[in-house]
């Protein structure tokens, strides 16, 4: 009997389980899909993390412990690659004469590194001029002396005679920050910046000179290794910080207190770990809803044959099929529908991986299982319990009811709503706050935490908001005849009132589906905005990162002025070109970076946003820098420590180019920025560039921030590198996109969102589409029975397009309001994913617009389907049903 039905089946009614199986694939192929961007992004995380470090250990000696011991026991330390000795010493100050004039600086610090260092650590030191080996003055060091290859430093000694030097080389440190770090403190003990004056001698030079210091002052001079380790680690950014952090405690276990280690791997690490756990946020807040709406789906499909259902189950039951065996077949269909889902699903998904992401390792088994059992969840959910509860619930005379009589909700399900609602707009206000954080992962500790309670607010959200669909839709139907017959008038002419009481009679299709339109529209458009909003982000990111298209850094060795800025402005390719002077300056005993702008071009030229200020927009603090030559904008951080009101006086130490020596400079303060473009996170200052060039003398610019207009930035890069010689530092905006750290917005999110996209175009289609043709299917009974009254084809027509253009604009009004609710709620909750946050929603108007025209064009389609089946022989169309 099973064969015979199942034969049946897939003859009369295979259209509909070939519908039932499409949404359970749809399901299954949308959370293998985005399990593979998952697996994917956490993987992209770990190499990028990994790829921007260096130094892998730095492992410092204590006082009286052997270096030489501390080396061989770190060489031979499970996964170390290769381990040199480094030499620490401080100087009591650096001067040279050059040009005829004496350069002295204050105290610095003096490294010693050993032959082979820049091949074994590639990228930790950048040549300028000069050598890469030998005597090295770092850059900074460099312009404070005024010296070059070829000239001496004189290197002080504390007790001692200086030590002459001839220089070799300039060089840039570009990881001056974890290069000086003090090895193994908490990041709130390491120094604010590294030191301004730095000395490199090779090896055997560096303990000649500092050899008698380190007995008579050991506090000056200590040793470290610097370790490179083995990178093969697990692709999740969080397994890899336990598998980094375990070898460095491994390691500090052999040394037995004789050194610490600086772990700089585990560092960065321990950075992009919460940063994945936001991609598996992504996975929850994006994913899920498409899923579980990818169910609904089905439900709605199947359910569109329920009554049909029940008519068959009650001819089984008269004819003697007890229960056990209408459930046997039913879980035939179940597992015949979930078979073939499952399998085109995971195909789908398989297919994605490659052509979306460029991956085929992340689809593992565990997640093609996991997906198959959520087929199955969703088949058995849309098919098998059905079939148990009519048949527990239903007579047989019942089951062969053509028209049912729908209840009335009741006021509790109106009072469920606002509840609902009213749980959400809670929810999202205390997750909304200054404060809040959806991923906490205090630095240094294993353990991650998340508030999952931030779930509850887009979870009751949608079902506040379909739920409310359902019952405003029912009242309308219910209670708004007159009104609804008097719109419907245009579409159904006369009949307009036979179709609104048709409407309203046989209610349940259309509630389908205008909440089954109105929940796939606001996923679609919550998906599309958040996606469009994070891209938005990136480039902002980018932007900040980078400064501008193509930002040109050059060394502090050397002087850029009008003829820099007018040679790179000739080149081709090159828009307007915007000089800014970075300096360091004294804001009490804290060093900050000084940026100096010119106010009238500065907004256009950074692309700055109202986001970076605070207390005005943008262009108003420009202007007021503008009017006031002296004011001053601070860091928030600034400004609360300092505890500065606008208009109070502000005094920094600037160094005076002139004398060589630092001075007071008054300012005032003028407002606070967060951000600015190539400024640090956290402090630094900006100022008015004439305003810092007439009290220091000097107007040097040390940035040029070049637009392109958005074109041709690396080809710009190349020709401001060929015109301005290899001392100059140029870094363009496609590159900067990719080293922004581990960040999530470094993450290239165009496939993820062209899966979500495809998916919720898809969703809404078959949402408006496809529910619409079944349930009008389901009353082609009904249709050709009015025929054979006498009704004429463009009254039938009246009928199937009332229906339409009723589920169109109820489900794409609901949808509307829905999905601008959830993007608001979205972005807000996941504001960690963005750095900085969005001053505004990126609105994708042409998704959204070609969102509108394939629900239209499904609608439509089904429309025109069931209009052309009315319009047949009523006789034909009876006898087929």
């Amino acid at each position: 009997m099973i064969g015979i039905w199942l034969a049946g089946l897939l003859r009369r009614r295979g259209g509909r389980l070939l519908g039932v199986a499409a949404g359970v694939a749809m399901a299954v192929a949308l959370l293998a899909a985005l399990g593979g961007f998952l697996a994917a992004t956490r993987a992209t995380m770990t190499e990028q993390s990994v790829r921007g470090v260096t130094v892998d250990w730095q492992v410092q000696t204590v006082s009286g412990a052997d270096p030489r011991a501390v080396l061989a026991t770190v060489r031979n330390t499970p996964g170390t690659r290769a381990a040199l000795p480094v030499g620490y010493a401080g100087t009591s100050g650096l001067t040279a004469t050059a040009g005829g004039t004496s350069q002295a600086t204050g105290p610095g610090v003096v490294l010693g590194l050993p032959a082979g260092y820049g091949s074994v650590f590639p990228g930790e030191l950048r040549v300028l001029a000069g050598r890469g080996d030998g005597v090295l003055l770092a850059q900074q060091t460099a312009a404070n002396l005024h010296a070059g290859p070829g000239d001496t430093v004189a290197i002080g000694r504390a007790g001692l005679a200086p030590v002459k030097v001839r220089v070799d080389g300039v060089v840039d440190l570009p990881h001056a920050d974890s290069l000086f770090q003090k090895a193994g403190a908490p990041p709130q003990s390491q120094p604010s910046a590294p030191p301004d004056n730095v000395v490199l001698l090779p090896e055997a030079r560096w303990h000649s000179v500092f050899g008698p210091p380190a007995r008579s002052r050991p506090d000056l001079v200590h040793d470290q290794i610097h370790v490179r380790r083995s990178h093969a680690l697990p692709h999740d950014p969080a397994s890899a910080y336990v598998a980094a952090t375990g070898g460095a405690h491994n390691a500090e276990a052999r040394l037995a207190g004789t050194a610490v280690v600086g772990d700089n791997l585990g560092a960065v690490l321990d950075a992009a770990r919460s940063d994945a756990l936001y991609a598996q946020m992504l996975f929850l807040f994006l994913g899920v809803p498409g899923a579980v709406l990818a169910g609904a789906l089905t439900a709605a499909v199947a359910g569109a044959g329920a009554a049909r259902r029940r008519r068959e189950q009650s001819l089984l039951r008269a004819r003697g099929a007890s229960a056990a065996r209408i459930l046997e077949l039913a879980a035939v269909e179940a597992l015949v529908v979930a078979a073939a889902g499952g399998a085109a699903g995971l195909g789908v998904a398989a297919l994605l991986d490659r052509v979306a992401f460029g991956t085929t390792g992340a689809f593992t088994a565990g997640r093609a299982v996991a997906a198959l059992v959520v087929g199955a969840v969703v088949s058995g959910a849309t098919v098998l319990l059905p079939a148990r509860r009519d048949l527990k619930a239903s007579t047989v005379v019942a089951g062969r009811t053509v028209v049912e009589r729908r209840p009335v909700p009741r006021a509790a399900w109106w009072a469920l709503a606002a509840g609902l609602l009213l749980g959400s707009l809670a929810v999202f206000r205390i997750t909304s706050r200054t404060n809040y954080a959806l991923v906490l992962a205090p630095e240094g500790t294993p353990t991650l935490s998340v508030d999952y309670w931030a779930f509850a607010g887009p979870a009751l959200l949608w079902t506040g908001g379909a739920l409310l669909a359902w019952l405003v839709v029912d009242l309308v139907l219910r209670r708004g005849r007159p009104v609804l017959a008097r719109l419907l008038r245009p579409v159904a002419g006369p009949l307009s009132g036979t179709v609104a009481a048709s409407l309203s009679r046989q209610r349940g299709a259309v509630l389908r589906g205008v909440v089954l339109l109105a929940l796939a529209t606001a996923f679609a458009a919550s998906t599309a905005v958040f996606n469009s909003t994070y891209r938005q982000q990136a480039e902002v990111d980018a932007v900040l990162s980078n400064g501008a298209d193509v930002t040109v850094t050059e060394s502090p060795g050397t002087t850029s002025g009008p003829a820099d800025a007018a040679r790179v402005a000739a080149l081709p390719g090159v828009r307007r070109v915007e000089p800014l002077q970075h300096r360091f300056a004294y804001v009490g005993p804290d060093l900050q970076d000084l940026y100096g702008i010119r106010p009238s071009t500065v907004v256009t030229a950074g692309r700055l946003q109202d986001a970076y200020f605070a207390g005005g927009t943008a262009r108003q603090l420009m202007d007021h820098l503008a009017r006031r030559p002296d004011g001053l904008l601070v860091s928030a951080e600034t400004a609360k420590d300092f505890q500065l009101n606008p208009g109070d006086q502000v005094s920094l130490r600037l160094q005076d180019s002139r004398t060589h020596r630092l001075r007071s400079v008054v300012f005032h303060f003028a407002g606070v920025v967060k951000e600015f473009p190539t400024a640090p996170k956290d402090s630094f200052l900006v100022a008015n560039a004439s305003y810092v060039a007439r009290q220091t003398g000097d107007s040097a610019a040390g940035t040029l921030l070049v637009d392109t207009g958005g074109t041709g930035q690396q080809a710009v890069a190349r020709r401001v590198r060929a015109a301005l010689g290899p001392a100059t530092h140029v870094a363009d905006l496609p590159s900067a996109r990719t080293v922004t750290g581990s960040s999530l917005t470094a993450v290239d999110l165009s496939g993820l969102t062209r899966v979500e996209l495809g998916f919720a175009l898809a969703i809404g289609a078959a949402a408006g589409g496809l529910v619409l043709a079944l349930g009008l299917a389901e009353r082609r009974r009904t249709l050709a029975l009015a025929s054979v009254l006498g009704a004429r084809g463009r009254q039938l027509s009246g009928f199937v397009w009332s229906e339409a253009a009723l589920v169109a604009v109820a489900g794409a009004a609901g949808g509307t309001v829905l999905g601008w609710a959830l993007s608001e709620m979205l972005v807000k909750v996941l504001s960690g994913v963005f750095d900085p946050p969005p001053a505004a929603l990126a609105v994708p108007w042409g998704y959204l617009g070609a969102l509108a025209a394939a629900v239209s064009t499904a609608l439509a389609a089904a429309a025109w389907t069931a209009v052309r089946h009315a319009r047949r022989p009523p006789l034909t169309e009876l006898r087929e049903l």
